[in-house]
């Protein structure tokens, strides 16, 4: 926080504001039908979220807890997938052993995270009341749509004003370099609220190992290119000569 610019520190600021009223507003009208099934997508939300991987170029990571998140809020109440992100959130940001945990990252990640959720839910509240909109696959491409633009605009924010970058620029790579992953997660949740008549609860843990391969395939390819940038980057300082030689050598 320290080296940080005022405007970044206003709009760290603001976003946990907006996500601590969210949550609070979610905890004052609770709603659960069935804590057991609630408390069984809490934990396997949880497990998913220590999943993560490195984005490239940044200290950014992406966990496979979204398609969870997006089960939870087309099958359970409103408040406990806000209560289910916040933990999800928390959970991935927790730092590795030897690393101490910062607050105001915590707090920002956490943040960041309930008003995604609190967007995606009111547009899926929203859309859930147009008749041609009534398949929830359709409600839930929405809602990932929405979580999308409200989980990554903020994060590219920061990024922006605390490196003095352009803020378009840095949301565009951001959703790049993240969609496809956002459109698996919601057309997972799709199937799995689809095929939740026929499954039960044990969905979320069907779900599970697909998101497990899931992360394993970013995992490596992510490895994989921070690898060729490393080389790509040595081999550009080598002398003309020596390039010129390891093509060569190469081929």
């Amino acid at each position: 926080m320290k080296n940080m610019t005022i405007s970044a520190k206003l709009f760290i600021g603001a976003t946990v504001t907006a996500g601590a009223v969210a949550l609070a507003s979610g905890l004052l009208q609770w709603e659960s039908k069935d804590p057991v099934r609630w408390l069984w997508f809490l934990i396997i939300a949880a497990v998913a979220s220590r999943l993560k991987v490195k984005l490239p170029g940044t200290t950014g990571t992406m966990s496979v807890n979204l398609p969870f998140i997006l089960i939870a809020l087309a099958e359970l109440s409103f408040s406990e997938t806000l209560v289910i992100a916040a933990v999800c959130a928390f959970v991935q940001g927790l730092p590795d052993k030897g690393r101490k945990l910062k607050p105001v990252q915590a707090a920002f990640n956490v943040s960041t995270l309930v008003v995604a959720v609190a967007g995606a839910g009111l547009v899926y509240t929203r859309a859930a009341g147009v008749p041609s909109l009534a398949a929830k696959s359709l409600l839930i491409a929405l809602a990932g749509a929405a979580f999308l633009v409200a989980d990554t605009l903020p994060v590219a924010g920061v990024i922006a004003l605390t490196e003095n970058f352009n803020l378009v620029k840095v949301w565009r790579e951001m959703v790049e370099l993240t969609f496809s992953y956002f459109a698996l997660s919601a057309g997972i949740a799709a199937i799995a609220t689809t095929a939740r008549p026929y499954v039960g609860w044990q969905t979320p843990l069907l779900v599970l190992p697909v998101m497990i391969m899931t992360y394993v395939s970013y995992r490596r390819y992510f490895r994989v290119q921070a690898v060729a940038a490393i080389a790509n980057l040595q081999f550009a300082t080598l002398p003309a000569g020596a390039r010129e030689k390891a093509q060569v050598e190469h081929y």
